[in-house]
């Protein structure tokens, strides 16, 4: 009379069909993604569900009456909303150049070993982190009534030239003084510690080989510390761009400026608000993946130079 063959236990199975360590890699094998990492059903759950949100949040959105999308397409290329686009997008551009050019001069002046220069350099960054953007805007769009004329005095009596600020400090000019000027405190923050990061051996070895200071500041300080502030200064760039929305207090036409201008005659608050909203993300979107092939070039530029070094 033959037996009946049964499975067996797990052991039994291995002794059959191999050791135990063997039955053992199978087990783990089948609890295994395709490409060899572990499968954490609480991660996978977790995933699912983000996904499911979203994909509800997008359709929630897309489905709404109240964003009007049809409205949003017939301003999202209107004159006045691409007007008012590019004038975000030279503000910001010269408000974050005057930003850098100043910023690098009070990030050397923090660290000169002359205490003035550090004195004077540390009461501007300090005074222009005291005050909100918003306040320092306004007062830079009302320094006509502080300051009527600027002039420059004659030792010998009278002004060598006079300028009247009323005509000189436009509401555009007041706008880009104040970003530039207070955003010049915190990225010479960022500039500073950059440049302390930079290894003290670098300059010695630049002035060793008969290097001026000056030389070795700009072509061995200045570019490995612009490698490491890449990355914190392009934040700040986004967040500039996202805070010259600001300048609609003082009725400079930015793009949400233009968008108030079209919704306060048409009343469609919501579907040109969603115009801005759109724009802002497609800007901070491009800066992003820019600032991302940034420091990829400057990474395989280092990575190179330490292979042939």
């Amino acid at each position: 009379m033959s037996e009946v063959g049964t499975a067996g236990s797990p052991a039994e199975q291995a002794g059959k069909d191999g050791t135990p360590e063997d039955w053992r890699r199978r087990m783990e094998s089948i609890s295994r993604l395709p490409h060899g990492r572990p499968l954490h059903l609480g991660r996978l759950t977790f995933a699912v569900l983000m996904v499911a949100a979203v994909a509800g949040l997008a359709i929630s959105v897309a489905r709404n009456p109240a964003f009007e999308w049809g409205t949003v397409a017939d301003y999202f290329f209107s004159e006045q909303v691409m007007n008012g686009l590019v004038n975000t997008i030279t503000l910001t551009a010269l408000s974050m150049g005057l930003a850098l050019v100043v910023s690098v001069v009070i990030a050397n002046m923090r660290l000169s070993a002359n205490p003035v220069l550090r004195a004077v350099s540390g009461t501007y960054v300090w005074f222009f982190r005291s005050i909100p953007l918003l306040v320092l805007l306004i007062l830079w769009f009302n320094v006509s009534l502080i300051y009527p004329t600027f002039s420059l005095p004659n030792p010998f009596g009278g002004d060598l030239f006079a300028l009247d600020t009323r005509n000189l400090m436009t509401a555009y000019w007041s706008a880009v003084l104040a970003f530039g000027l207070q955003q010049a405190a915190y990225t010479s923050e960022i500039i500073r510690s950059s440049l302390l990061a930079v290894p003290q051996g670098q300059r010695e070895a630049a002035l060793a080989l008969g290097m001026t200071p000056l030389d070795t500041f700009r072509r061995i300080v200045f570019p490995q510390a612009m490698k490491i502030a890449v990355p914190p200064v392009s934040n700040d760039l986004i967040n500039l761009l996202k805070a010259t929305s600001l300048v609609a207090f003082i009725s400079v036409s930015d793009l949400l400026y233009s968008v108030q201008q079209i919704y306060n005659r048409t009343f469609e608050v919501v579907p040109l608000l969603m115009v801005a909203t759109i724009w802002y993300m497609i800007l901070v979107s491009l800066l992003s993946v820019a600032q991302y092939h940034l420091e990829r070039t400057l990474g395989r530029s280092t990575a190179t130079t330490r292979r042939t070094g």
